[in-house]
């Protein structure tokens, strides 16, 4: 790539995520605090918002538009918990067929809109047979094994620098506040490692092994690529999964996507109350 091609894709990142923050911010005056991506089954928290502004993502110049069940592919302005908070009501994936820059650029956009925290829900397999189905963890550490990075390619330093250090991608602070407001609304949360890996697949018997020695106690197909993201302009970052099935290698049975997102939609009452009472501690 010419370096007159370099500066083009720089210039043009930024514009794009301008134009989009432009078009969002014509929907409605609110500066969001806190941006909140909504997982697989995952999408009441947002029915709590108190909202100012609605908007598909289709209105949104450059945004993807989510292709998965259960993603309801809207961007919800409003207040919760007493802090102003852009969610997002549906996110993208690398299977969908987007580039990792694709699946992060909402995160850029939520970002120059004014939000400096990002708080990120999944629904994921449990690798660690302690959990069980429902459980809330808060992710303290990650693996990218999705093989896709959004940081590749030109940077562009007023968005973020060249090498940005992930020695603590998750927020100690965040994590402790999340724990504070299980205890008190009596929601027990555990803490673990997250896998991130490309799908749209579920794993092998044997890669449920690996990931399990390689330390992780969560895997899932999304996450790690708006983390990086998030990283990489300065967010201050909770993680938080929903564990929708065990991935016990010895006793592996047939999951089906439905049972999945029942087993999210079943756990999710219990996820937005301890969201919007950490967002209250926030």
């Amino acid at each position: 790539m010419t370096l007159t091609r370099i500066k083009k894709a720089k210039a043009g990142m930024l514009e794009n995520i301008r134009e989009s923050a432009d078009a969002v911010r014509g929907q409605g005056s609110l500066v969001p605090e806190i941006a909140i991506i909504l997982g697989t089954g995952l999408g009441d928290l947002a029915a709590r918002i108190k909202r100012e502004a609605e908007i598909g993502y289709k209105e949104i110049p450059h945004f993807p538009i989510s292709t998965v069940e259960s993603h309801a592919g809207k961007l919800v302005l409003g207040t919760l918990g007493g802090k102003k908070v852009a969610a997002m009501e549906g996110r993208f994936h690398g299977y969908e067929g987007y580039s990792p820059q694709d699946v992060t650029f909402p995160v850029r956009v939520l970002k120059e809109l004014g939000a400096k925290v990002l708080i990120v829900s999944n629904a994921a397999g449990g690798l660690n047979l302690n959990y069980k189905k429902g459980q809330i963890v808060l992710i303290e550490d990650h693996i990218n094994f999705m093989g896709i990075n959004p940081l590749i390619g030109p940077n562009d330093e007023r968005v973020g620098p060249r090498f940005p250090d992930l020695c603590a991608p998750y927020s100690s602070r965040l994590m402790n506040l999340a724990a504070a407001a299980g205890h008190e609304q009596k929601i027990p949360v555990s803490r673990g490692v997250y896998v991130g890996v490309l799908g749209p697949n579920l794993e092998t018997r044997a890669e449920y092994r690996m990931l399990r020695n390689w330390g992780a106690d969560l895997v899932g197909m999304s996450t790690v690529p708006e983390v990086l993201a998030g990283v990489h302009m300065g967010m201050e970052i909770l993680g938080v999964s929903i564990v929708t099935d065990v991935c016990d290698p010895d006793h592996l049975e047939p999951v089906d996507i439905k049972e999945i997102i029942k087993t999210a939609n079943e756990a999710g009452p219990k996820l937005d109350k301890l969201l919007e009472a950490t967002i209250k501690k926030i």
